[in-house]
């Protein structure tokens, strides 16, 4: 068990450009294998989930060339039905992107495969792609018989589908949507509300036909739809939480291009620092190279209503990816409400929001995320264990939390759950924090973050 000590720290002053961003780096890496001709990604985050994606694909017979020094990788592509049979099976690691993802990929092929992860990832839920994978005509067995992994997949010819997602959940839809790029038809998943679109947006930089828009625009515009097998509510339930139901379409057999990509700044990592520069008084802090996709920057919304002083400083574009630097300044924070159609925007970040909620005044009520239950952890419990530990007023809810805050927190001794979201979390609580807080198990940043706690240091 490897801990860590963090004591008050004071001002934080200074400039900090985070690694690149996890999710695009995983797509980088699985769209490159699928694509005719070399993908490169600079910025590529080199952490140990992005690792384990690069690892399965050199099992798929892809060359994948890495240079760490310079955080580049170069795909060398062998186009839609390029990749081999592997000869064991694929270890995911500790990486939900990369299991649910490549679920969706290996149900294209025309072999068999197993996929199984870590003890965390072996307890995540995978109906969620099982059930629209099987209605593509793919055969997915769960070896323990408990819809976890280990899964084995048979895959062979798929038939398209309109699946309604019961979740918005970017790794669900993104596993149809390449399972779709194998399909006899067309594929469309329909979510409760639009959840990060980076696969869209790559898809389409690659070459494949694809579309997003809200659900009423795709029924208005007259195109036909099959009836789907899901029985679920979905567009009923999302119009009664105020959310708009987001519908994306794939066709099939497009046939890709390698592509050279910047990866923008992982806003999930720059969310400790933003929080961190918020929380801390006299802070201020330039983040820089930060993307801002909409669909992921709801970090920037909650922060502003709660009256975080942030300011962009300068917005750019990178492959259709916006990104931008930021100045945050320590400011007074009350209490606000997160809920809807919001939280799929934010959903890693809640940890850290609740942070910043238990040093604000007034209260915060986090709800509509049952979602953090199925994460590296019960984020819910785990936050709310630690949270009253270092003295906060915070109760778990079944889909959320309410935290009474009251600008001040102590040290405590805490636990990461060798979940990183939550160790980063607590090492940002513990830098406003009245005297000593130590974090057990706290090295497992490695899966987003390595260098998390020396970047931090720099701002101290």
């Amino acid at each position: 068990m490897r801990i860590r000590e963090f004591q008050r720290a004071g001002a934080l002053h200074g400039e900090i450009e985070v690694p690149g961003d996890k999710s695009i780096s995983h797509r980088s890496i699985m769209l490159g294998a699928l694509a005719e001709g070399d993908t490169r990604a600079s910025h590529f985050l080199m952490s140990a989930d992005c690792l384990s994606t690069i690892s399965c694909f050199r099992q798929l017979g892809i060359d994948i060339e890495e240079d760490r020094e310079a955080d580049t990788v170069v795909v060398h592509g062998k186009g839609l039905h390029g990749l081999s049979a592997p000869l064991d099976t694929l270890d995911t690691g500790n990486s939900g992107t990369t299991t649910r993802i490549l679920s969706g990929i290996l149900a294209g092929q025309a072999f068999q495969s197993q996929i199984n992860g870590d003890s965390s990832i072996q307890a995540r839920p995978m109906k969620r792609i099982i059930r629209p994978l099987t209605e593509m005509g793919a055969r997915i067995t769960s070896l323990r018989g408990n819809d976890c992994t280990p899964l084995e997949i048979s895959g062979g010819h798929l038939h398209g589908i309109d699946y309604l997602s019961p979740v918005a959940s970017a790794q669900v839809k993104s596993c149809i949507l390449l399972a779709g790029l194998y399909a006899d038809g067309r594929t469309s998943v329909t979510e409760p509300s639009l959840s990060r679109n980076h696969t869209e947006l790559m898809l389409r930089g690659f070459g494949a036909e694809i579309s997003s828009l809200p659900a009423d625009e795709y029924a208005a515009s007259g195109a036909k739809t099959r009836p789907s097998s899901s029985k679920n509510d979905t567009a009923d339930r999302s119009r009664m939480s105020g959310m708009v139901p987001w519908r994306a379409e794939v066709c099939p057999e497009p046939q890709l291009r390698g592509q050279d990509i910047i990866v923008p700044g992982d806003i999930s990592s720059a969310a400790y620092f933003i929080a961190a520069g918020l929380i801390a008084p006299g802070s201020e802090i330039l983040v820089k190279n930060v993307g801002i996709n909409p669909t992921r920057a709801g970090i920037l919304e909650v922060a502003r209503d709660m009256g975080g002083q942030i300011e962009v400083i300068r917005e750019y574009d990178r492959g259709g990816e916006k990104a931008a630097d930021l100045l945050v300044k320590s400011s007074s924070l009350h209490g606000t409400t997160i809920e809807g159609a919001l939280i799929p925007t934010l959903i890693d970040e809640i940890p850290v929001i609740a942070v910043m909620a238990a040093y604000a005044e007034g209260t915060t009520v986090i709800r509509d995320a049952a979602e953090l239950k199925v994460k590296e952890s019960n984020r819910i419990a785990t936050m709310t264990e630690n949270l009253k530990a270092m003295g906060a007023d915070i109760a778990p809810e079944e889909d959320g939390m309410v935290i009474r805050g009251t600008g001040f927190l102590h040290g405590a001794r805490v636990r990461s759950f060798l979940d990183h979201r939550v160790a980063m979390s607590m090492a940002v609580a513990a830098l406003a924090a009245e005297g000593t807080t130590t974090i057990e198990d706290a090295d497992c940043v490695l899966i987003s973050y390595p260098s998390f706690y020396e970047d931090l240091e720099k701002l101290i």
